[in-house]
């Protein structure tokens, strides 16, 4: 049974993920909860994780749930049940591709698309955000975590308006540094 809902699970989030991996981090946290695989805070840092380790996001998060529901067939039908729908979707718009560019009807679809994929990514940030603070009447409020966010989005837009660019991968070496130093501090 639990291979059975592993499958359909990541199907959901495989077929209704457009706009790429951060879109579908909402998406895999309500499928995950609704199932009880893991609880809101595992999913939490199982996100930060996936987002600093190589792959996409969604594949990652995808492995690592079936992987701890399931063992290695559950990694693996998790993974194939997300990745699927994009290939197959991919195969056919590639097969359809020249006759669907000239089309008014899909070119407005995905036009469409962008805005709600904008507010989604922009509501997922948010809501992470919120969370990583611990901002409620009920927990206490993690000053370090806003500190160090805004810290780290100084750096980077900060950097930026001198021109000058911070790459991914040194802004999260910097934040790992920064987040042992204060947290194992604490």
């Amino acid at each position: 049974m639990k291979y059975i809902e592993l499958l359909i699970g990541f199907l959901k989030v495989g077929l209704f993920s457009f706009g790429g991996g951060y879109v579908s981090i909402a998406l895999i946290r309500d499928i995950v909860i609704s199932y009880e695989w893991i609880d809101e805070e595992k999913i939490s840092y199982m996100i930060a994780v996936s987002e600093s380790t190589p792959g996409p996001i969604m594949v990652n998060l995808a492995t690592y749930i079936g992987s701890s529901k399931g063992g290695i067939l559950g990694a693996f039908i998790a993974t194939t049940a997300v990745v699927l729908p994009a290939f197959l979707i991919i195969l056919t718009i590639m097969l359809l591709f020249k006759r669907l560019l000239k089309n008014k009807l899909f070119q407005s679809v995905l036009g469409a698309l962008k805005p709600c994929i904008i507010g989604i990514i922009l509501a997922t940030g948010i809501y992470m955000i919120w969370k990583n603070f611990n901002i409620s009447s009920e927990t206490e409020t993690d000053v370090p975590a806003i500190v160090l966010t805004i810290v780290l989005g100084g750096l980077y837009f900060g950097l930026r308006k001198f021109k000058k660019k911070i790459s991914p991968i040194m802004l999260i070496c910097i934040s790992a540094v920064c987040g042992t130093i204060v947290y194992g501090a604490m």
